[in-house]
């Protein structure tokens, strides 16, 4: 058997890597022309496929028959050849479903607002309510409610975004602030790269549920998968597929002391994993073309911190990498995001005493690294999602994941 996932850009799809790791078929990334669905749809050689932006819609005209479900949305992401005949399916209600049940969100009795208008912005509403909302908006642009608009919505208590903005390569974008929604009780973002978004990050920060798409992108893959084969999948096999996932997306970012090892300890971590190493001074000397020391003397720190707060956005946009950070980047608030928006973050502690101070233009003696110290350990520790003890013996180091 024989699979695909079919539309316009697909060069950062992750369905390759899930429907492999389901293990029954090979799985290939189709990009398509809008003049060359009709052709792929009617004489492909694929079993069945999957359908991304922007042919969900399209591709219903060439389906013999599509399911109940996907009529209610309006869209198919699924299609199966069956004796020449195409049936059409839609298995991101599914996995939207599923999405919003891990985060625990409920729409019953909910007032909820759906940004964005396409394919994925019907799935939801269709989803929202099946579950039971109390009522239903659809923000747009230019539509009644708008973002330019928000008192006409901002009593809303749900909100879930299908649209790109703050999705990779445009970390960092946000379409509205939360603190202008004083009901909100739950956030949803479709968007799974970055996994966690701006508005994500602004969520949790709030003390607002919140959950990133990644997790309804395995689910829906799950239930082609079923469609496909006509066997049922674990659900303990696709919480192993998440998992996995995960794991190979997220970043280690490494934050401490200027001279606690980070750069040491990263590459050590990177060989260990089979991960690339990326050092953002190192990145910034690359940019600027000069040391750091040079930096700070010839533009000054705040300079500096903003020509290093860009490259932490940057870096930290990547995914699957080992990253090793400046001392004092957790000075600057914005950059909370930009290590967050990928990755899991570890605080590198190491005895003051035993801090190097080679090349690093604010180390200028044990006192002042005290001073240093005593302002900075209450962001290493409002950053870090973990620490690390660097103050054994390098060589029994493990790092544990």
């Amino acid at each position: 058997m024989k699979f695909a996932l079919i539309g316009a850009k697909l060069g950062h799809s992750y369905s390759k890597i899930i429907h492999e790791a389901m293990g029954a078929y090979s799985y290939d990334l189709v990009e398509l022309g809008k003049d060359e669905l009709e052709n792929f749809a009617i004489n492909g050689s694929y079993d069945g496929f999957n359908v991304t932006i922007p042919y969900k819609r399209d591709i219903m005209k060439y389906c013999n028959s599509v399911s109940e479900k996907a009529l209610k949305i309006g869209s198919v992401n699924t299609v199966i050849r069956r004796n020449g005949i195409l049936e059409g399916d839609n298995t991101d209600y599914d996995g939207f479903l599923a999405l919003s049940r891990l985060a625990g969100i409920d729409f019953s009795g909910k007032k909820t607002a759906v940004l964005g208008t396409g394919g994925t912005s019907c799935t939801a509403k269709a989803v929202a309510a099946d579950m039971g909302a109390s009522e239903i908006v659809t923000v747009s642009r230019s539509g009644e409610y708008n973002y330019s608009d928000i008192s006409a919505w901002n009593d809303c208590d749900i909100i879930v975004n299908t649209t790109p903005v703050g999705m990779f390569p445009k970390n960092g974008e946000k379409i509205i602030s939360l603190r202008d929604f004083p009901r909100c009780t739950g956030v949803i973002d479709v968007i799974y790269n970055p996994i966690k978004t701006p508005l994500v990050f602004e969520a949790q920060q709030l003390g607002i549920p919140a959950i990133g798409g990644l997790y309804m992108l395995v689910y829906q893959a799950k239930c082609a998968y079923e469609i496909f084969t006509g066997r049922s999948l674990p659900s303990e096999r696709v919480e192993e597929i998440y998992q996995n996932l995960l794991s190979s997306m997220q970043n280690i970012v490494l934050i401490g002391m200027p001279g606690s090892g980070k750069s040491t300890l990263g590459k050590r971590i990177a060989r260990s994993l089979g991960r690339e190493f990326i050092d953002t001074d190192s990145e910034i000397e690359k940019t600027v073309n000069m040391s750091i020391p040079e930096i700070f003397e010839r533009f000054g720190e705040k300079k500096f911190r903003e020509i290093e707060a860009q490259t932490a956005l940057r870096v930290c946009s990547l995914s699957g990498k080992v990253i090793a950070t400046g001392g004092g980047i957790v000075l600057s608030p914005e950059n909370f995001y930009a290590l967050s928006q990928n990755s899991r973050i570890y605080w590198v502690k190491r005895d003051t005493r035993r801090l190097s101070t080679n090349g690093r233009p604010l180390s200028t003696g044990l006192g002042r690294l005290y001073e240093m110290e005593k302002e900075r350990t209450p962001l290493y520790e409002k950053f870090a999602d973990d620490i690390i003890d660097n103050n054994g013996d390098p060589g029994c180091f493990k790092f544990d994941y």
